[in-house]
């Protein structure tokens, strides 16, 4: 298991979750996936819910609801992976092409300073650094947190994203998660 960001003496490696969703009841599927987030998860930490623009999608998509979750790792990131696919499976997400619009999205970003490339994992998450939907909530619940590749912590990659507004990723609102 990778070393940790070590939080109240644990030795166990923090991990960061980004969730999305622009299908159906948003913040239905959100408050559904904190629920879940919380057994697998420790001292879990939940961002606002921002309203954003899709971003890198294919035609026109309704807007997404995103917000970030940090917390203690109970288990190495492949089952934590698959946890997170189970959980998007019980909202009904559905994958006909990439980049669909979806019910629940749950993307692994970080696993404390594991550095993975395997089929069907890797971590940190590639695109994490140029997403402002990702970088925003999980900067307001852990902007110390660093990324393994870079050395940056979150904040200071959040600064180095375009402005809001440029990437058509801003948030028009931010709600407390239920």
């Amino acid at each position: 298991m990778a070393r940790s960001f070590r939080r109240g003496g644990s030795n166990r490696p923090l991990a960061a979750v980004a969730l999305g969703s622009n299908l159906g009841d948003r913040r239905a599927h959100l408050d559904f996936a904190v629920s879940r987030l919380r057994l697998l998860l420790d001292d879990l930490r939940v961002s606002r819910y921002y309203e954003t623009a899709p971003v890198g999608v294919p035609g026109p998509q309704p807007s997404f609801l995103n917000a970030a979750a940090v917390g203690v790792a109970r288990t190495a990131p492949r089952p934590l992976l698959d946890a997170l696919l189970a959980i998007e499976r019980a909202r009904d997400r559905q994958r006909p092409y990439a980049n669909a619009p979806r019910t629940l999205d749950l993307d692994l970003i970080m696993f404390g300073d594991a550095v993975i490339d395997e089929p069907g994992l890797i971590v940190p998450h590639p695109r994490f650094r140029q997403r402002r939907f990702v970088l925003e909530p999980l900067a307001e619940i852990a902007p110390e947190l660093r990324d393994a590749v870079t050395g940056r912590t979150i904040a200071e990659l959040l600064l180095a994203v375009a402005p809001a507004g440029a990437d058509g990723s801003t948030a028009k609102t931010a709600k407390e998660p239920r």
